[in-house]
């Protein structure tokens, strides 16, 4: 896999916690960071699977179905703001 570096904005408490990790275990921030997502999502690997699968029986090819995927919306209220031409 090709490494390719992206920026993440985090707040100055979570900046500080992993500046403080990377020092005392004389890692850097990057390794730190990456460390730490890796073993969260190894910890929650279930909870994406299901959600994975969730949205893709959600999906069943109609826009109606990725308009209410994407904001939450019932088909009753899609109905009350004008529905979809599709």
């Amino acid at each position: 896999m090709a490494t390719a570096t992206a920026p993440i904005k985090v707040d100055a408490e979570t900046d500080q916690l992993i500046a403080h990790a990377a020092h005392f275990l004389q890692r850097s921030k990057k390794d730190v960071v990456d460390a730490a997502v890796r073993e969260y999502v190894e910890t929650h690997r279930a909870e994406i699977q299901t959600g994975v699968v969730d949205a893709l029986h959600a999906l069943d090819g109609s826009t109606k179905s990725a308009v209410k995927l994407l904001t939450g919306l019932s088909d009753a209220e899609i109905e009350d703001l004008g529905g979809l031409d599709h």
